[in-house]
């Protein structure tokens, strides 16, 4: 830790300088671990424990906030690579229920700071099980990364903000090196598709530095939306955690309502609450889903909906219905997380900057959840 990592270096928050850090941060969580010219992966904690993972008949990720998106993410990561059924659960919710665990599962905890009360009760449970558990962190020698068996730390700095931006995506990154690594092994995974990824992956960060060059942009398009008293964040497939992510972090420093859903699920009941007043956040990116999501947009056009897109590089379809769009790069339908969730952060920063609030420290919220 560096005396430069403690200070805002001439942003105005951490928040914004931690967003910023990503293109930086998520080289550093891949150093020495993705090498793009012999095509591989290393990751220790996984090699030290290979045969656990490869026999494992379940995963259970337990995590809170944020880093509960980013578990759920893993969950699609790990299924569709590594073919091993995958749950996700609130550690509040985990160590208050009976669960089911055996000792030939896995439970991997997900924490930034290493010390969220919850997660590290949700381990001690597991363990008494006798589950494997393999801790994803921030905060080298913290108490999650001492009571697990094994794990991987995210190596991204010290994140200041209370509102987390650069340790989400450090953990969907590690959490895409493990899919990947189990998958490689189990032979779930073609070698074509496990290369592509690969070197996707390296590319991430020079990705994430081009969105961010549309600060301005997206700080011109939060002037508009200071008015809202409620939003809608949607996404479908790999970017639904991310919506859900999206509308986290506007909750947690702008403090307006918004809620995150799977684009389809609108028709289920929330389609009730579209109007002209209430804007609409769609992840609308090149994917398996993508005609789907745009069936989704009609409808909500269709209601007067205001709708902000977050779509890919020349996309044309979707920016016919939207009001709003912001354009990210391209890239694997996996690592779309990655690109998608960093346009939400700004927009979420530059809304809450228009209404004067506490950026760094919002009301009512600690950095780290030390109690229950």
């Amino acid at each position: 830790m560096t005396i430069s990592q403690l200070e805002k270096n001439g942003y105005p928050h951490f928040m914004l300088k931690e967003i910023f850090e990503q293109p930086r941060t998520l080289a550093d969580s891949m150093k020495g671990r993705v090498n793009v010219d012999t095509n591989n992966i290393t990751l220790a904690g996984f090699i030290d424990n290979k045969e656990r993972f490869l026999n494992a008949k379940r995963i259970i990720i337990t995590a809170c906030g944020t880093s509960w998106h980013s578990a759920t993410i893993g969950m699609y990561l790990i299924e569709e690579f590594a073919r091993i059924p995958v749950e996700v659960e609130y550690s509040s919710e985990l160590r208050y229920r009976n669960p089911v665990i055996n000792p030939d599962d896995i439970v991997i905890a997900i924490s930034q700071s290493g010390e969220t009360a919850d997660t590290l009760a949700a381990v001690e449970l597991a363990k008494k099980n006798g589950a494997f558990i393999f801790g994803i962190c921030n905060v080298v020698g913290s108490s999650i990364p001492r009571n697990t068996d094994s794990g991987c730390y995210t190596h991204v700095g010290p994140e200041i903000g209370v509102a987390s931006t650069k340790a989400f995506t450090a953990q969907v990154t590690v959490l895409t090196m493990l899919a990947l690594m189990i998958g490689k092994e189990k032979g779930t995974i073609t070698d074509e598709k496990y290369l592509n990824i690969i070197r996707e992956l390296h590319n991430i960060p020079n990705k994430i530095s081009t969105i961010l060059q549309k600060d301005n942009e997206i700080a011109e398009l939060a002037k508009t939306f200071t008015y809202a008293q409620n939003f809608i964040y949607l996404g479908r497939g790999y970017n639904f955690p991310v919506a859900l992510e999206g509308a986290l972090k506007l909750k947690e420093i702008s403090y307006i309502h918004a809620e995150g859903y799977p684009a389809a699920e609108m028709k289920h009941g929330p389609i009730a609450l579209i109007s002209p007043e209430m804007p609409v956040i769609v992840i609308a990116t090149h994917s398996s889903t993508y005609d789907k999501v745009i069936s989704n947009i009609q409808e909500i056009k269709a209601r007067k909906g205001r709708i902000i897109s977050i779509v890919t590089e020349g996309d044309i379809n979707v920016k016919k219905l939207s009001n709003n769009v912001i354009e990210i790069p391209e890239t694997e339908e996996c690592l779309a997380p990655l690109l998608s969730v960093i346009p939400l952060q700004l927009l979420a920063y530059h809304i809450a900057v228009e209404k004067g609030c506490d950026i760094d420290q919002p009301r009512n919220l600690a950095k780290s959840v030390t109690v229950e």
